[in-house]
């Protein structure tokens, strides 16, 4: 009898911990167990320079979704953004992928706007910001030519397709 106790005190014990350790794996995996929440917007980019499905977005250091999807549109990289239901994005919201400290994570910064018509789930971000390029920024600044605004749109506002022929980023 006392042996059948014992037995049934370490069951629950270690079905306890298979318990905690399965709830460890999913908060800390960042995994969805109830399905997805919320609305997905598009955005294309120059360059995603590292960012990764599961990284956040932030809204003035608020977090208030994550990047879900990541593919090839074109010769751009289109994100697509897994937005809180909460959250409304403004139709001239800016998003720029950003980094925490000079070799941190990477995150978007989303800007907001201040337009009456809001992006619609399945709709898509029109201003973008790449990250800059580490190697051509430090190069640069060792050539001593970092006022200049050559070289394209790295690190600059992206261009839409609407916008191609300027570079004044409206």
């Amino acid at each position: 009898m006392n042996n059948t106790r014992t037995e049934i005190a370490v069951g629950i014990f270690v079905l306890i911990g298979i318990l905690c350790l399965g709830y460890l794996a999913v908060r800390l995996g960042k995994l969805e167990v109830l399905g997805n929440q919320g609305y997905v917007v598009y955005a294309d980019f120059a360059s995603v320079a590292g960012l990764k499905p599961g990284d956040p977005i932030e809204i003035a250091g608020v977090k208030v979704g994550r990047v879900e999807t990541l593919s090839l549109a074109g010769d751009r990289a289109r994100l697509g953004f897994r937005m809180n239901a909460d959250v409304k994005l403004q139709d001239d919201v800016i998003a720029s992928i950003r980094s925490r400290g000079l070799i941190g994570d990477k995150f978007v910064l989303i800007s907001p706007g201040s337009s009456d018509k809001l992006i619609p789930s399945g709709g898509k971000i029109r201003e973008t910001e790449s990250p800059p390029d580490i190697i051509d920024l430090l190069g640069k600044l060792i050539g001593g030519d970092l006022t200049s605004k050559g070289g394209g749109d790295k690190g600059g506002r992206d261009k839409t397709a609407g916008e191609k022929g300027s570079n004044n980023g409206q």
